[in-house]
Formats: structure tokens, C-alpha cells, sequence
């Protein structure tokens, strides 16, 4: 199959590029990129008007199979992926049985060759069942497949045993993406601790929570010389201390959410179940640091940490019901138009927050920019397109989004993954 996508204009940081070229795709790989390519094509995309970047890549994603499928399944969840924008989604070992062994790794893999929709990184855990107590064996997970560790929602107590792990996946050349909790200062907490949960009379969860692992794992990585990454940060203090560390030469990057980088606990005037995850929505001044953080480059990446429940799940009340809320089918265009259409970020640094920066920290060499060779993996925006979020239509078994009914500018008209047109937008730009 050889797909030329014509006329669109390419925005690649990765290569330098901005402006109109021709791509013509071979199977799975980028065969040519260059002005008015001469070349026969099994289908052509007429990309005018259009931005073609390189496939968007997140970070951060709860797919929940196995053993969760009530919430989201493999199928369901690249999906989403892939009518979000995402080529390529790293899954969460928060499973049951958690993603701890090659056998689990290969699992999935396998589930999401079956599928063949957007490519899926498993990410395994730190721990043995992520209980914090005994390493697994990283080398035999790098190998079958897993780019990460992270215990995610069950971060790792023990200082001894996360130097341990920073010290073992920089041994296999791997990366720690690390959820920052204390989880004794954080106990019982249900949102953020001010005066939006001294009005609603609900527990909060401190800064400090966040900040004091931040900082323990820095520290850590600093004296290994090791990479350590922030999953979803949320705190102005947070963004100080990464930001310190990345003056001295720390080997540290960081993610935010478009949640945390939009809502604040002020979003918060009843006890919506919908607005409650974890880290849960900060204050206006730690929404304002965490944006600027993206601006000037102390956030390394965009996830949308993509935690899909039931709804009879987030029906048990704001106290009972579990964090998390979906992201995958509305991070995109919450992006394009709450920061590139209002002139927060540049257009291109929207692709360097979600292609070639986690392409570069996951080590993907063939994705994250259009070029001969590279992964024929692609994602072409609309600038001007009007979306509004309707979570009945969602492809995501997940319906907990607080962005319901929201209008906004900008989206995803076609994704494009291993040269093969995985989705294309209803009504959309491209013909």
C-alpha cells in the first residue's frame, strides 16, 4: 500500500520542519517527504488547509485488560486512541493480574497485534504486584516488550528499594515513570486540601503529599546519575523542584494532564465524581506554574492518564467513588484550543508535548518525526474544526469526563498508523 499525503502542512520539530511538503508512505515505513513529490500512490489525501504532524504518542493510558474489561478493554481503548489522534498509547500495569512478568507483557501485545489499531507499549511494574517489596526482573520485561516501569497508584514507600529500581532500569536502559504520593500524608484524602473542600466539607490531599516524593526521587536519580519521570505533575512546588533539578543537570522530565493544566478545585462547586482524580485538580496558582512549566520546557510531555471506570463506579458518591477520569478522545482539542488557539504554546510545541518529546524518553527512534524511514505514523489536525464533547459517543467504555458539552476548536481529522488509515473523522476535512 503506498498512501501520498498531499499538501498538508507538516509540522515536525523533530527534523526542523514547518511547512507544505508531500508525504508519500510505503507500507509501514515514510518512503519520501519533499514539495510536490512525483510519485504513484495506491491513495491519495488531499492534507490542504491541514496540519500533518508526527503521530501522537501518550504516556500514560489505563487500558485495564486484563482483568478489568468492565471499564475498558484493549479494543475499546485504542479506539479511543485513535479517534483522539494517538498512534501509539503506553498502558498502565495496574491489571489483574498486574503486568509483572514477560508472560503478562506478551499478553497484551499479542491482544493489540489481534486488534490492529494503535501501537501499545506495555509499561510494567517496578514491584512484584505492585506491592512495593521485590524488584522485578526489568531486563527480562525490557526484553518482552515492556519501554517502562512505574507502580503507578501505588508508588513505592521504600527509599532503599525506588533506588533500587532507578538503579536497575538505568541498567536496562529503561525508564521509571513515577506517580509522586505519600501516601500517609495523602490518607483519606478525597481532593484537593483548601478552601474548595473546606466549602464542600470533604478530606484533602496536601502539595506536600506530591512534593516530598518529587523531591526523594530526584534526589535519588541525582546521585545515580539515573532518568526518573514525573507522571502527572500537579503542583506549582512540583514544577519548582523539577525545574531546580533540570539547572543541576538531572537526568528528571514530567508530564501534566490537560485536567490538571486546565481545572481547578475551584471547578469543584458540588462533589462531581467526574472531577475527582489523583493527583486530584490543584489550585488556580498551581494550574498557572503548570502551564508555564509547558511553556518554557520544565514539562517534558502531555499525557492524558486515561482512567476509565464504570458508571455505576462513579455513581457511589464523590467520597466512595474511584480517581480518575477518561482523556484520550478529548485531550487533543482541549490543547489545540484553550493553548495553541489562544497563544499560549506554538503549534509545534504542541508536537514536541506529544510526539517528539515521549518518543525521545521512551527511546522510539523511528516515531516522533517525519522522515525517510521513520514509523509511517501520523496524525493530521484540523485548526479550525469545531468539536464539541459528547461522551455518549465516545469509543472509550469510559464515560467520566468533566469536559462533557464543552465546544472547542481544533481536532483531529485523520490518524494514520503503520501507513494504514486507522481512523477518519465523520464530516471531517480530509476527503
Amino acid at each position: 500500500m503506498r498512501l501520498l499525503i498531499r499538501g498538508g502542512r507538516i509540522v515536525d520539530p523533530a527534523t526542523g520542519t514547518d511547512g507544505r511538503r508531500d508525504i508519500l508512505l510505503e507500507g509501514p515505513a515514510i518512503a519520501a517527504v519533499g514539495a510536490d513529490l512525483a510519485a504513484a500512490a495506491d491513495r491519495t489525501v488531499d492534507a490542504s488547509g491541514l496540519v500533518v504532524v508526527p503521530g501522537l504518542i501518550d504516556m500514560h493510558v489505563h487500558l485495564r485488560e486484563p482483568g478489568y474489561e468492565a471499564k475498558e478493554t484493549i479494543a475499546t481503548g485504542v479506539r479511543a486512541a485513535v479517534r483522539g489522534g494517538f498512534t501509539t498509547v503506553c498502558a498502565m500495569p495496574n491489571t489483574d493480574p498486574v503486568n509483572d512478568r514477560p508472560e503478562i507483557i506478551a499478553r497484551i501485545l499479542a491482544e493489540a497485534r489481534r486488534v490492529g489499531l494503535a501501537n501499545v507499549l506495555p509499561i510494567a511494574a517496578i514491584t512484584r504486584g505492585s506491592a512495593g517489596e521485590e524488584l522485578v526482573d526489568m531486563a527480562a520485561c525490557v526484553a518482552a516488550g515492556a519501554v517502562a516501569f512505574s507502580d503507578d497508584g501505588r508508588p513505592v514507600p521504600s527509599d532503599a528499594i525506588m533506588r533500587r529500581a532507578l538503579a536497575g532500569a538505568a541498567a536496562a536502559k529503561s525508564l521509571i515513570i513515577d506517580h509522586c504520593e505519600d501516601r500517609v500524608l495523602a490518607a483519606g484524602g478525597v481532593m484537593h486540601g483548601g478552601r474548595a473542600s473546606a466549602r464542600l466539607g470533604l478530606p484533602g490531599i496536601s502539595s506536600a503529599s506530591e512534593e516530598v516524593m518529587v523531591a526523594r526521587d530526584i534526589a535519588l536519580a541525582e546521585e545515580l546519575g539515573a532518568r526518573v519521570h514525573i507522571a502527572h505533575l500537579s503542583t506549582s512546588g512540583g514544577v519548582a523542584i523539577v525545574g531546580q533539578a533540570k539547572t543541576r543537570g538531572v537526568r528528571v522530565s514530567a508530564e501534566a494532564t490537560p485536567h490538571h493544566l486546565l481545572l481547578t478545585d475551584e471547578d469543584l462547586r458540588t462533589a462531581d465524581p467526574d472531577l475527582k482524580m489523583n493527583p486530584p485538580l490543584r489550585s488556580a496558582s498551581d494550574a498557572a506554574a503548570l502551564v508555564e512549566g509547558l511553556r518554557t520546557g520544565v514539562i517534558d510531555a502531555i499525557a492524558t492518564d486515561h482512567a476509565p471506570h464504570t458508571a455505576a463506579e462513579k455513581a457511589r458518591g464523590f467520597r466512595e467513588a474511584p480517581f480518575g477520569i477518561v482523556g484520550l478522545e478529548t485531550a487533543v482539542s482541549l490543547i489545540l484550543d484553550r493553548l495553541v488557539a489562544a497563544g499560549v504554546i506554538p503549534i509545534g510545541r504542541f508536537v514536541e508535548l506529544f510526539s517528539t518529546n515521549p518518543a525521545r524518553l521512551l527511546g522510539l527512534a523511528a516515531k516522533g518525526r517525519i522522515a525517510a524511514g521513520a514509523d509511517a505514523d501520523l496524525t493530521i489536525l484540523d485548526l479550525h474544526r469545531s468539536v464539541t464533547v459528547d461522551k455518549s459517543a465516545f469509543a472509550s467504555k469510559g464515560r467520566n469526563t468533566p469536559f462533557d458539552g464543552w465546544t472547542l476548536v481544533g481536532g483531529p481529522v485523520m490518524t494514520i498508523v503503520g501507513g494504514r488509515i486507522v481512523h477518519s473523522a465523520p464530516g471531517g476535512s480530509v476527503p
